[in-house]
């Protein structure tokens, strides 16, 4: 038993956490550059350098890996799931069905606008529209990369509780007469074309490097600028002064972070390299994960995108009860985190 614990700990180190490449890093600062380990430039060097290389190798990968899977779950197909439940349940299949588009907040809305069009209850679709960008299958495996399993797998549990019980809220306050008129007009069933175009596995290979090419394209300033204010971080701002203002000392310090998180526009990839340098400085765990889920599922551009489609008071709605559950979620996490850690 102990030798398999010990295989499985020897991948997990070797893929994942990638220690073959820190050791590459930390030789080349060392022995080609001259730098001391001990030195702020030499902390932020080594850290950009073998944070963005990880990231981008992990992205790559699990961004082909999870477009393979999510082509078989077209917006029609995911339509017609959706369609067949009801209630709480459709919720969470709705909340599920979010974790296998690995689209951002904003290109999650136009999705959104379609599930609404066609019919499908308003619950449903924010129920989907908060796990879409919370919450996918590369951010499981870079979250376990960065951090580990146990908290890896909590974050993408406590990602679709908060999206299950945000569209069930919704529901239950019936506030479909707060969406725009145009988005409410469902469209012509004979408009549709229910014949849905099936994919041969050399076209979901294609899918799945084409999908990579295109988010990659899109993500990886905010990939460098994210582990840019890592590096930072971890090498030059002083941990007192970290700690200061979001330590467990500071009972403000989950909420400090959501809001911290809220005006900046980025997806699960651009926050790890900075919950990382956070939690090395001795954040707590929950506070980053709030500044992460912040980041993710309420962005200031994707605000401004949904107010476009919803009338004010279903927004607020929409943000407090986002935003709420992102607050207990974090000072829960930093009260349990000898769970996780």
């Amino acid at each position: 038993m102990q030798g398999i614990k010990d295989f499985f700990s020897f991948l997990n180190n070797q893929l994942l956490k990638m220690e073959w490449l820190d050791n590459i890093v930390s030789l080349l600062l060392r022995e080609v550059f001259k730098l001391d380990q001990t030195s702020m430039l030499y902390k932020s060097l080594s850290f950009f350098i073998y944070d963005v290389i990880k990231i981008f190798i992990l992205l790559a990968t699990l961004i082909f890996i999870a477009s393979y899977i999510q082509s078989y779950f077209s917006p029609e197909r995911t339509r017609k799931i959706l369609s067949k439940h009801k209630g709480i349940g459709a919720n969470t299949i709705g909340a599920l069905l979010g974790t296998v588009t690995p689209f951002c907040s904003c290109s999650s809305i136009p999705i959104f606008i379609g599930f609404t069009k066609a019919g499908l209850p308003l619950g449903v679709t924010f129920s989907f529209l908060i796990s879409s960008p919370l919450v996918d299958l590369a951010s499981v495996i870079l979250l376990a990369s960065i951090f580990n399993w146990k908290i890896a797998i909590a974050y993408v549990v406590v990602g679709l509780i908060i999206a299950i019980i945000g569209g069930t809220l919704i529901s239950i306050f019936k506030m479909e007469k707060y969406v725009e008129s145009f988005v409410m007009e469902n469209i012509d069933p004979s408009q549709i074309d229910n014949i849905e175009y099936k994919m041969s596995r050399k076209e979901r290979v294609k899918y799945g490097f084409d999908q990579v090419k295109e988010i990659i394209h899109k993500v990886w300033i905010y990939i460098l600028i994210g582990v840019g204010i890592g590096a930072l971080i971890h090498g030059f701002i002083p941990e007192n002064w970290i700690m200061s203002v979001l330590g467990d000392k500071n009972i403000f310090s989950v909420i400090i972070a959501t809001i911290m998180g809220i005006p900046m526009y980025a997806d699960i990839f651009g926050t790890l390299p900075i919950a990382e340098a956070l939690v090395s400085k001795g954040v707590g765990i929950g506070t980053v994960l709030a500044f992460m889920m912040a980041v993710t599922a309420l962005s200031l551009p994707s605000i401004i995108m949904l107010k476009k489609v919803v009338k004010t008071k279903l927004l607020v709605t929409f943000v407090s009860i986002v935003t709420i559950g992102i607050i207990i979620m974090g000072y829960l996490f930093n009260g349990f985190s000898y769970l996780f850690i």
